[in-house]
């Protein structure tokens, strides 16, 4: 299978760098192609401006998604934006790695969203109908396909819990899993996150990276967050509200539109066996990260 994995943090001896060659050394090792997308290294340009649609005429006024929608469909988006969209269709998943910073993903990395998820390629795709909504939200161009997030925190998993006060890490990645990933048809895998990687002592690194390995070799097997399909029947169409019969009635919020009745079914139906991790391939050391550490402080 074929695999794109963009990462964006400044530092190639981080953690982060670290664990992004553990990833992609393990899904080579099970016989994955691999293609990185390194933002920083390559001088990724994170904001959208009339640069971008070299087609658009010097008086005419830029409406981002109206310039977005005509260059791709006359082929004249810049050549960036061109390659990371073919690497896209190349790919049977994507990966988006990256530090938590300020509860989201660093502006580099959102800039590339913006920049390369083009109106009729990963948006404004389908009919508008009474009976369908445009292809998004679990269809699009992307269906089929599988993504999953590669996250650093610098916080303590229990400040990311359901009572801690981050917020669940859950919620914080909703509108990048549900809103970036899931929207254009990706199959969204729950998230691998590492905790407290500002305070990271060489000890923690190998039962994370085995964590990270074993998610690598599953890539393909593990069972996507079951995300509601907007044009599945449980929204209404026009108002796109989740229909009052389904989910808790006085629930709110991001968890209602998971699925998590027909997951428990699915559940129970297996008798509560659990998927089976593929064989593990022999495996070379870890590479250890090469960040700049003042005693067992360690930049992530």
């Amino acid at each position: 299978m074929k695999v794109l994995l963009v990462y964006a943090h400044p530092e190639p001896r981080s953690l982060n760098g670290a664990l992004r060659d553990v990833a992609v050394l393990e899904l080579k090792a099970q016989g994955h192609e691999v293609q990185v997308s390194d933002l920083y290294a390559d001088g990724w340009k994170s904001h959208v401006d009339r640069a971008d649609f070299p087609s658009l005429a010097r008086d005419e006024r830029f409406v981002p998604v109206a310039a977005s929608k005509k260059a791709f469909e006359t082929g004249t988006l810049t050549e960036d934006v061109r390659a990371e969209i073919e690497k896209l269709r190349w790919a049977d998943a994507l990966i988006l790695q990256f530090p938590l910073w300020w509860f989201t993903m660093p502006a580099i990395l959102k800039g590339w969203v913006d920049r390369v998820f083009a109106y009729g390629f990963a948006y404004g795709v389908g009919e508008h109908s009474d009976k369908r909504w445009g292809d998004r939200y679990g269809e699009g161009t992307l269906a089929g396909k599988r993504a999953m997030l590669i996250v650093t925190a610098g916080g303590w998993e229990e400040h990311y819990a359901p009572r801690g006060v981050n917020g669940p890490i859950d919620d914080l990645l909703f509108p990048i899993n549900h809103g970036i990933l899931y929207y254009p048809g990706y199959d969204v895998l729950p998230p691998f996150v590492a905790y407290r990687v500002d305070r990271f002592a060489e000890s923690g690194f190998d039962p994370v990276v085995e964590r990270l390995r074993q998610r690598m070799r599953t890539l393909f097997t593990t069972r996507p967050i079951p995300y509601r399909q907007q044009n599945g029947g449980d929204y209404l169409i026009p108002s796109m509200q989740l229909r009052p019969v389904l989910g808790d009635p006085g629930a709110t919020g991001f968890a209602l539109h998971v699925n998590n009745e027909d997951h428990a079914t699915a559940d129970s139906s297996k008798s509560g066996t659990r998927e089976r991790a593929s064989s593990p391939t022999p495996e070379s050391p870890a590479p250890k990260p090469h960040t700049t550490t003042l005693g067992n402080v360690c930049l992530e």
